[in-house]
């Protein structure tokens, strides 16, 4: 099927919302206007009463694949993907084996190119020994460096002083970094472990990975990409005062510093341990509702610049230990966009900011080459969100590999109908057309 036309969509892009067509040819947007019934498409799809938006942009998501496929893999979470809206993602290094050598990371490429449903690019992995390997990364075809300056899943933690400073000063591409101080969390982890043992409450959590080891961390990143001038993006903020590391005076396009909030730590807060315990337990740690509530202000006044998932399955199994054991992350792609959407109909945030963030922003922020906005001669990366369409979440409709969600049970206001992928109609209505897979991302660079 080479061509498809929206029509009577509700249009969200570069902060307007209007009423209109869109025809898809080629997998391009060939025109954008209205009245276009008459271009002879292959399928029509009418949008009356639907947003037709950008396919969201994911700068941050873990699907475990190679080494860790119990928990997930290309091909199962970028269907999930696909079915919350996001049409193109990008991938950590701490699988299995870690990709910190270019054959690694292109065995990671193939991989995608053989099973991914959505458009894809990963990162390239840092580590205390590694930056000849580092150097070498292609700026062109591979969204950034990615290091931890907190420990995680994988045990990539990059925590000598010397290698950071060779890194930020010799590295000229973006480097994305997970921010949380070792030796703040580890002087935590002693003291509750000596008074609880194992046993440790996880509504605890957020003392152990505390704000303070953020903070530590993020104003070490930001204060050497100032002294190296580097492209620094900072994932995952979780803090009120982290915020303050940030400038929002500046256009996007021009800032070397950024940062990213991730769709749980503006929902969730410390006293969702109660019921969630270990569903919620993500490193940053979901923090007080007072840091989620400053988190969506700096989002809406530009000191935060992306909007992501941190997408990170582990299986339930695994999560059902107790604190230590129990491993830090949870499965968000297939519903960021329809959890945001609820924000939209609280009047939290208007579409246009969710747009500006999900999607036109990563494509600005990576320089992504012809995706993340609705315009012709741009790759057809669309999605249909129904705002009157309400579902709730249960174990019949969950698509991660894990099988299970944070958000079961809950009941959402809005459902993503169509997804399109470079083109190809990919999802609709609850079905897959899995004849094609998505392309590798592309940075003007």
């Amino acid at each position: 099927m080479n061509s498809i036309l929206i029509v009577n969509a509700n249009i969200v892009n570069e902060g307007k919302v209007f009423e209109g067509d869109v025809f898809v040819k080629n997998g391009r947007i060939e025109k954008i206007g209205s009245g276009l019934i008459g271009q002879g498409a292959d399928q029509v799809i009418d949008a009356r009463g639907q947003f037709l938006i950008p396919g969201l942009i994911d700068d941050q998501v873990h699907f475990r694949e190679p080494g860790l496929t119990q928990k997930g893999n290309i091909y199962s979470e970028s269907r999930a993907a696909v079915a919350g809206g996001i049409t193109s993602f990008m991938e950590m290094p701490n699988t299995v084996p870690n990709a910190v050598t270019q054959e690694l990371l292109a065995d990671k490429y193939k991989i995608a190119s053989e099973n991914s449903l959505a458009n894809y690019s990963f990162y390239f992995g840092a580590t205390n020994n590694n930056l000849e390997e580092v150097l070498k990364t292609n700026q062109k075809n591979v969204c950034g460096i990615k290091v931890f300056m907190g420990s995680s899943t994988g045990n990539m933690l990059v925590d000598d002083a010397k290698t950071l400073e060779g890194i930020f000063s010799k590295v000229d591409m973006l480097i994305a970094t997970h921010c949380e101080d070792e030796a703040t969390i580890r002087k935590n982890t002693e003291i509750f472990r000596q008074k609880y043992g194992e046993q440790v409450p996880f509504e605890l959590h957020p003392e152990i990975r505390s704000r303070d080891a953020c903070y530590i961390s993020s104003s070490l990143a930001v204060n050497l990409a100032k002294k190296y001038n580097t492209k620094l993006h900072i994932l995952h903020i979780s803090t009120e005062e982290e915020l303050e590391l940030f400038d929002n005076s500046i256009p996007l396009s021009e800032k070397r510093i950024t940062g990213e909030v991730c769709i749980h730590h503006l929902w969730f807060d410390q006293d969702d341990y109660k019921t969630k315990k270990s569903l919620i337990k993500w490193n940053p740690a979901v923090k007080k509702r007072s840091d989620k509530e400053a988190l969506l202000l700096g989002l809406l006044n530009n000191k935060l610049d992306v909007l992501a998932t941190d997408h990170a399955p582990h299986t339930l199994e695994e999560k059902q230990n107790s604190y230590f054991k129990a491993p830090s992350g949870g499965p968000l792609v297939q519903h960021s966009l329809v959890a945001a959407m609820d924000f939209y109909k609280a009047g939290k945030i208007t579409m246009e900011d969710i747009v500006e963030k999900m999607c036109h922003n990563p494509a600005i922020l990576f320089n992504i080459e012809s995706r993340g906005y609705i315009r012709e001669g741009y790759f057809a990366d669309l999605v249909l969100v129904d705002p009157n369409k309400r579902w709730k979440v249960d174990a019949s409709n969950i698509l991660y590999k894990c099988g299970w969600s944070p958000f079961e049970g809950y009941e959402f206001s809005s459902k993503v109908t169509h997804t399109i992928v470079s083109g190809h109609l990919a999802y609709s209505e609850g079905n897959f057309n899995e004849t094609k897979n998505g392309e590798r991302l592309l940075f003007k660079r």
